[in-house]
């Protein structure tokens, strides 16, 4: 989530950051290095995934009814069963070794995680959250996950429980659904977006009509909330946050990503102007120098202020001019994913480090998150540039790692404005898990092999109303997405 306050302390405050993100401490001026450019290719990559397992093994703790993990292995009382931080992102880790190398004993793991999850479900029901990254919904994807690679009922009951009680936390009212609690956002880590794309995901993975029928009162509920500006329309986070962010995590790419893709899934044409209105606030607001694209990363005060990866920079707010592009048809938001992709390697990353782009490594901030993004981009619109990009966040990525016994782990620093504020973490978003996961799927681009998961809030994730398909018909995996009729 990349704020100066830890997710958590964010989510639980729920206050403005605007103050403590005016400034750029003075420290950051020494992370304007590079990295040297390693030109030689890293090591086998499956390697380097299970060197990262070797490490997350060691923290590994029994409980009654499973296994979970740390986040942090120096503590090991921070066990968290969000998807961000949490044991739900190892078990999803294991779930990837299992699909990339058919070794049950990584799917045995990936079950007793699951089985642990399961048991905690009432937990995260009782904190009254069902976001996706946060709580109940990343439970429900992992839960969904568990079921597809095993087959084993046990997951799908799980995982249809974990769904019943987002259906139930749900807060109906004219203008449509939202939820309360840490839940009470429009965003996609915690909000109604996220919860939103979770609902289209399990529509369409668990045959649950329901969900859609949820999802739309949802998307109607943002369309109520969007703040007209610079000739299009803006989403605030909610809640007491004052602070607005346009990108994806927390603000208007994300909002309007979930608005486009609910048009997709259900052709509800409602949704088409929202969509573009967002992506007209984007346009207007975006720096193009260079015929690149990106967009500041919050107001007021951050507005020479560019991230990079995906939380907030073109590696997720390009995911609502990929969706406008397949709705469309028209080239001009494919032109825009591209000048996305131009404005990130003009940078210098994954070598250089900037105010926005840190000492972090991870899926949401970091080197992954722009690695898996041009791995994505190289199956959807291939070019040696793209594939340059990979094989370079690849070798960096490895060059930061710590050699740790038979394992490797990556010491980082989780937010911006604390440099100093070093750990080394397990999880997907923010830990091993996430760089052992982008190591599979840099190995899987280079096989020719689909993606084994699709995540919610993915591009790769593409229902269509016209193409209603099987629950757990993965097929389009292995390419860009249907194309649905018009």
């Amino acid at each position: 989530m990349c704020q100066d306050l830890t997710r958590r302390e964010w989510l639980g405050k729920a206050v403005g950051v605007a103050a403590a993100v005016a400034g750029v401490p003075a420290a950051m001026s020494a992370l304007e290095t590079r990295f040297p450019r390693i030109l030689t290719p890293p090591a086998d990559d499956l390697e380097i995934a299970l060197k990262a397992e070797s490490w997350i093994r060691r923290a590994r703790i029994e409980t009654k009814t499973g296994v979970t993990w740390p986040a942090d292995p120096l503590k090991p009382t921070s066990v968290e069963y969000d998807l961000y931080n949490g044991m739900p992102g190892v078990v999803l880790f294991y779930l990837e070794l299992y699909h990339a190398t058919d070794d049950k004993k990584w799917l045995d793991e990936a079950k007793l995680g699951a089985n642990e999850l399961e048991a905690k479900l009432p937990t995260l029901d009782a904190a009254h959250d069902a976001g996706l990254y946060t709580g109940l919904g990343g439970a429900l994807f992992v839960l969904e996950e568990t079921h597809r690679a095993t087959g084993e009922a046990r997951y799908r009951d799980a995982a249809r429980s974990a769904l019943a009680m987002i259906h139930q936390q749900a807060k109906r009212s004219s203008s449509g659904a939202a939820w309360t609690g840490p839940s009470e956002t429009n965003d996609i880590i915690s909000g109604t977006a996220g919860i939103g794309l979770l609902l289209l995901w399990a529509d369409h993975m668990m045959d649950d009509p329901p969900s859609r029928e949820l999802a739309l009162a949802a998307g109607r509920q943002l369309l109520a909330i969007g703040i007209p500006d610079k000739g299009g329309k803006k989403w605030p986070v909610g809640g007491a946050v004052t602070t607005l962010y346009p990108n994806f995590s927390h603000g208007t790419g994300g909002v309007a990503y979930f608005l486009s893709t609910l048009l997709r899934a259900t052709g509800d044409n409602s949704f088409m102007a929202a969509s573009l209105s967002g992506a007209r606030y984007l346009e207007n607001v975006a720096n193009t120098d260079g015929s690149g694209f990106k967009v500041f990363h919050h107001e007021p005060g951050g507005e020479d202020l560019y991230y990079l990866s995906w939380c907030h920079g073109p590696a997720g707010t390009t995911r609502l001019f990929r969706r406008l592009g397949e709705i469309t048809r028209r080239p001009k938001w494919e032109e825009l994913v591209r000048a996305g992709a131009r404005a990130t390697i003009a940078s210098g990353v994954p070598e250089r480090q900037s105010p926005g782009y840190w000492n972090n490594i991870s899926q949401c901030c970091g080197n992954c998150g722009v690695g898996e993004f041009f791995i994505d981009l190289q199956r959807h619109a291939p070019s040696p540039e793209y594939l340059d990009m990979v094989a370079r966040v690849r070798a960096n990525t490895l060059s930061r790692a710590t050699a740790d016994g038979d394992g490797l782990k990556w010491i980082q620093a989780e937010n911006r404005v604390s440099p100093n504020d070093v750990v080394a973490q397990t999880g997907y978003m923010q830990g091993a898990a996430g760089v052992g996961s982008f190591y599979l799927h840099a190995r899987a681009l280079a096989a020719g092999k689909p993606r084994a998961i699709a995540w919610p809030d993915s591009p790769v994730f593409t229902p269509c109303p016209s193409q209603k398909r099987s629950a757990n018909d993965m097929s389009f995996l292995a390419n860009s997405g249907p194309k649905c009729e018009s």
